[in-house]
């Protein structure tokens, strides 16, 4: 006998973070690519209807590792503050992974950091965990042009 390996609960799979990785020099150019990438990680399909017609779970965080940005100037808090309105229309919230400190400091001066959700200070969420290793299931990774 022989059981096939399901994916977990429908709900259980509708909770998984949507993920948005940016790296690389962030220029003013390159924020609209980057909100484009996050609307459309927002509109993919992937949530499972949730079974016996039950209310669906709460939409999860939409992460954004911002580990590997360089030299972050204003153009990453213009990309941060466009980020967070298109999650928040989405009735989602944005959480910073990975925040350097010249990056926690430009959002403390613009006030930033009381809007969207910083992980905590340090090393925090290695691009590494299971389920956040790229490809299908909300991950995407976005690397600067030119950086």
């Amino acid at each position: 006998m022989s059981f096939g390996h399901g994916t977990g609960p429908p709900v259980v799979a509708a909770m998984k973070p949507i993920v948005l990785v940016v790296a690389g020099h962030v220029t003013r150019d390159a924020v609209p690519a980057l909100c484009a990438e996050l609307e459309t990680l927002l509109s993919a399909p992937g949530t499972p209807p949730v079974p016996g017609g039950a209310p669906p779970a709460p939409p999860g965080p939409v992460v954004c590792d911002v580990g590997g940005v360089d030299r972050p100037g204003l153009a990453v808090v213009e990309a941060v503050a466009r980020l967070a309105l298109i999650t928040r229309r989405s009735g989602r919230q944005l959480v910073l992974r990975r925040v350097g400190p010249e990056l926690q400091g430009l959002l403390d001066v613009v006030g930033l950091a009381d809007v969207v959700g910083l992980g905590e200070p340090g090393v925090q969420g290695e691009p590494g965990e299971p389920g956040e290793s790229g490809g299908p299931g909300g991950v995407a990774e976005v690397r600067v042009p030119g950086a």
